[in-house]
This record gives structure tokens, C-alpha cells and sequence, in this order.
């Protein structure tokens, strides 16, 4: 690492001052410095162009000066909940979530497999129940491909995943069984429509899919993905869905080239399964691997925990309410109940381990607050992921036990939640992303994206975090519950600094001070949310130097 001292000036540089876990509210105005030094892959001072580290840098004569030209710079943006595998190949295959109807997705595919021929199979992503009000199955795309290839669509959410017949046959799927918290969706005489939900689809189409791409593919996604996450101001990620396939790829692509060029943590992915020792014995492996990669020996790529998927999604109507849906009074079966997931819990605090638990429906948002509060230690900073239907009452009981509120704000996008009123019912949109409540009772904020099931900007996350507004339609005038908004400094840091803590990587990242690592992003922008969509990212630096220029 060179030693080199370089000048950003000319520019400001955002002090956030938004320790996790306070409240900073909505109007708390910005601090900034004038000018930063860094030094190597360091920060070695952070403040006026006056101050005698500046001043005696500068007399040495041998220090660069950055002219920022006015732009900002801001922490190095960690994104707080992804799936590296699963983006880097979702940058590959077709992308279908700008279709508005079944009709689309078919002239869409249909036109992608005549142009595309040598392909093994039709990979695509990005299909959403709106799309298709009467259901979809194997039939909708048969007809689709001359060849009769393989055709197989990840939802948007990533929960499901949509095949042709020929797609079925590959897979296998005739032959599985039904797994605990997993649809594998049958009609009235019993066949295989093609869609197949939950666990069944994490159980088996997951690591089929890792299974027919080669190491030499998986290995280039990740740089993909890495590549796209540098473009997008980013310089740290937590996977939320870590596998052996996944695993396997990136040791092997760090044995390639050395190291891979972001801070990386990752929550290893808890499957229920028929018994509780099978259960139990994926959390053994985890802390397996976190006694071999972690903090100490290997701190920029490290299993910092386990994470258990304990509801679906609203949109699928496969997440666990306290009140049956609106538009057909179910209760689904939940994925996980309270004793199955409680000695997966108790399994991974007794070692030390992290826990991150996704919850989206009330009823789980309530059984997974129980078994964190019950037996989750609080120093090991537990997590609830999305956390979209929350009752006021668990809103406060996040802050009351110090677990984390790991947020997408991306998800609260209008533009996606238009048949939300239709299947919880008016009432309870009102409840929909109450981050305001998790920030004013003390709950530490971790700001992500869940890419590839939404957008991965950073600075498109926090427009709707801090407007409410649509990202991905900024035509729309609607606005989701802004009683609800975050400030636009509480965001940043939720997004930087809070992202960090989240995993314990707070010591040296997230935030722009002395000896913290050189990660930062230089970002053309107006401090106001409202101006956010027009911000620009042209610089991201990791460990004091350039990865990426616009």
C-alpha cells in the first residue's frame, strides 16, 4: 500500500454524528468539514484546511491535492441486506420487471430465446404477482422458445421462482418432496404448475441453479456484482442468504486474484428441515466457518452469523399476519413456527454468533421480537430484516431490547405496492414501514437494498426512505405513509455508518474520521431529499484508492 497523501479539498465532507441507535429526527441539519487528508489506505485527518495536520502535510510538499470541485463526499455506502451470488447472475439474465402484464413477459422472452439461441437454458428475474392477476404456470410459456429450452423466471422477491414444462423436467421437481415452509404448487389433479414457493424453492431451484453454473461463472458474477456495487458509491455488503455454492465461489475467486476489492460480511442461510438435530446442524457449520473466517484472520471477508427466512411476502400473501388476508381470509402456514426456530436461536447465541431473522407479516414480526428478546444476547447486535407490517407495539419493543432494524426503504416504493390494499385491507397499509417508530424508540437503523429483488442505488434508497415517493416511477405523486419518513442525515448514516455497526465493522468504517479506512464515495448533489434523484455518484474509493470514476 502505497503512502502516498492525498488533499480532497475544495468540496465538503459530511461528519455524521448519528450514532446508532439515537434518535436524530427528521430536521437535523448536516455537519461538514472542509477538507480531507488521507494517507495510504488511512484517514489521517478530517476537518479545516487550518489545521496544523493540513498545514504541515502541506509544507512537506509532498502531498496531491484532489480538487473536489464543490462535490460532496460521504462515507463509503454499505448495503445492509444483498445476495451477492444471486445479483451478480440476475446482472445476466433477462429482466422482466418493466413488463406491465402477462401478454409482455411472453413477447418479451419470446424475442430474447429467437435472439439467443446458444443459451443451455432461458434464465430471467424480475416477475411480480401484480403482473399476473389470474396466477401464472408451466402452460403461460411453453410456446415460447423453438427450442424448447429450459425456461425458468425469479420473482422479484426472489421467494418463487416460474418454469415451463421443460424447465419442471430439468429440475427434477416430479421427484421432490415436500419440504416444511415450502409450496411446490400442484392443480386440482395433482400436476406441477411450474411455480414453486418458499423453502421449496431455497431447497431445491437454488442450488440447482448454483449447481449447472460453472465455477468459472460463478466467480464472474461476483466480479460483476462487485464491479456494479463500486459504480453504485458502495465499498462494503452484507449477504443475507450465504450458501456453500456461494462460498465456494468466492474463496476461489480470492485465491485468483488475492482478494476481492470490498469489505464483505456475510449470515449464513438457515433452511428448516424435517428434524431439529438436520436444523440445527446448518447453524453447527456456520460457526464453523466463523471460527476459520472472521474479525481477526480474515476481516474483509468474514460469516459473521446465521439468517433464517421466517415469513414470505405480502404480495404472495406468504407472510405471517396476526389477521387473515383481506381478499380471501387466510392465514397462511408459516414457514417457521416458534419452536422450530427457537433452538436455532438459543443454538447460535450460545456461540457467540449473530442472528438475522426476516420478518415481514406482524405475527412473525411478534414471534421473531419474543425469541430475540428471550434469548438473543444484545451486545451481539441481533437483527429483524424488513420488518414491513409492524405493530406500534413491537415498533417500541425493537429500541427496548437494542435489536437492529434492518431496513430496505426501496420496498416501500409505491410504484410496487399497489395491490397492497387490496389483500391486507386499508386499515392496515397505515402500518406499512413504520421506520419512524423504530428510529424515535431507539432501534438501530441498517439501511440496504435486498438486490437483485429491487434496486441497489444507495442514493435511490434513501430518496424513499426520506420522501416516501417512488424511485422507480418518479412520476407518481403518491406518497406511503410519510408520517413515517427519515431524515435525510439519519438515512445517510443508516446507510453508511449504521450498516457497519450492524455487523461490528463500525471501528473502521462507515464514517469519515482519523484512522477509520480510506472508504468514501465523492457524490455531486444538493443536501435535500427532494434533489436526491438527480444526485450523482463520479468517484468511490476503497482502502484510499479509486475504484471507480464516472
Amino acid at each position: 500500500m502505497s503512502n502516498q497523501a492525498i488533499l480532497f479539498t475544495n468540496g465538503q465532507i459530511f461528519l455524521s454524528g448519528v450514532n446508532p441507535g439515537t434518535n436524530a429526527g427528521l430536521t437535523r441539519p448536516p455537519t461538514f468539514a472542509d477538507c480531507m487528508l488521507v494517507r495510504g489506505d488511512k484517514i489521517e485527518h478530517v476537518g479545516s484546511s487550518s489545521d496544523d495536520p493540513i498545514t504541515t502535510a502541506l509544507a512537506s510538499g509532498s502531498v496531491a491535492t484532489h480538487d473536489l470541485q464543490g462535490k460532496t463526499i460521504l462515507p463509503g455506502f454499505v448495503d445492509g441486506h444483498l445476495h451477492l451470488m444471486l445479483l451478480g447472475q440476475a446482472l445476466h439474465k433477462l429482466d422482466l420487471v418493466r413488463c406491465k402484464d402477462l401478454e409482455e413477459i411472453r413477447s418479451t422472452i419470446r424475442a430474447y430465446a429467437a435472439a439467443n439461441p446458444d443459451l443451455p437454458r432461458i434464465l430471467c428475474r424480475g416477475y411480480m404477482h401484480i403482473q399476473l392477476p389470474n396466477g401464472a404456470t408451466a402452460v403461460d410459456l411453453d410456446d415460447l422458445d423453438e427450442l424448447n429450452r429450459p425456461i425458468l423466471i425469479d420473482s422479484k422477491d426472489l421467494h418463487s421462482t416460474w418454469c415451463n414444462t421443460a424447465g419442471i423436467k430439468e429440475l427434477g421437481a416430479e421427484q421432490w418432496a415436500d419440504v416444511p415452509g415450502g409450496v411446490i404448487e400442484r392443480d386440482a389433479n395433482g400436476k406441477l404448475t411450474g411455480i414453486f414457493s418458499e423453502a421449496a424453492n431455497i431447497t431445491y431451484v437454488w442450488p440447482y441453479l448454483a449447481s449447472v453454473a460453472s465455477m468459472e461463472e460463478r466467480t464472474a458474477a461476483i466480479r460483476s456484482a462487485v464491479t456494479a456495487y463500486h459504480e453504485a458509491g458502495y465499498t462494503g455488503m452484507i449477504d443475507m442468504a450465504m450458501d456453500e455454492g456461494a462460498w465456494d465461489a468466492i474463496q476461489d475467486l480470492i485465491a485468483s486474484d488475492g482478494s476481492i476489492p470490498i469489505r464483505f460480511a456475510a449470515y449464513w442461510l438457515v433452511k428448516p428441515l424435517p428434524t431439529e438435530a438436520e436444523t440445527v446442524a446448518q447453524v453447527d457449520r456456520a460457526i464453523e466457518l466463523a471460527s476459520q473466517f472472521n474479525a481477526t484472520t480474515t476481516p474483509d471477508c468474514r460469516i459473521v452469523g446465521i439468517k433464517v427466512i421466517c415469513d414470505g411476502i405480502i404480495d404472495a400473501c406468504t407472510a405471517g399476519l396476526s389477521q387473515p388476508y383481506e381478499h380471501n381470509e387466510h392465514f397462511e402456514v408459516p414457514l417457521w413456527t416458534h419452536a422450530q426456530l427457537e433452538p436455532v436461536v438459543k443454538r447460535a447465541n450460545s456461540a457467540g454468533l449473530q442472528i438475522a431473522l426476516h420478518a415481514i407479516g406482524d405475527a412473525t414480526i411478534k414471534m421473531v421480537v419474543d425469541i430475540l428478546a428471550a434469548h438473543a444476547n444484545p451486545d451481539k447486535r441481533p437483527r429483524v430484516e424488513h420488518i414491513e407490517l409492524a405493530s406500534s407495539e413491537d415498533a417500541i419493543r425493537l429500541g427496548q431490547h437494542r435489536i437492529t432494524a434492518s431496513i430496505q426503504p426501496v420496498h416501500a416504493d409505491p410504484a410496487i405496492l399497489k395491490a397492497w390494499p387490496k389483500l391486507l385491507g386499508q386499515h392496515r397499509c397505515g402500518r406499512a414501514f413504520a421506520y419512524r417508530e423504530f428510529a424515535d424508540h431507539g432501534a438501530p437503523l441498517a439501511l440496504g437494498s435486498d438486490a437483485p429483488t429491487a434496486p441497489h442505488a444507495p442514493l435511490g434508497n434513501i430518496y424513499v426512505a426520506t420522501t416516501r415517493k417512488s424511485y422507480r416511477e418518479p412520476e407518481l405523486e403518491t406518497a406511503v405513509n410519510p408520517h413515517f419518513a427519515l431524515g435525510l442525515c439519519e438515512s445517510v448514516a443508516a446507510a453508511t455508518e449504521g450498516a457497519a455497526y450492524s455487523c461490528f465493522d463500525d471501528h473502521r468504517i462507515g464514517s469519515l474520521k482519523k484512522g477509520n479506512k480510506a472508504d468514501f464515495v465523492v457524490v455531486d448533489m444538493e443536501w435535500e431529499n427532494e434533489k436526491l434523484m438527480q444526485s450523482k455518484i463520479t468517484e468511490t474509493w476503497y482502502d484510499g484508492r479509486q475504484v471507480f470514476s464516472a
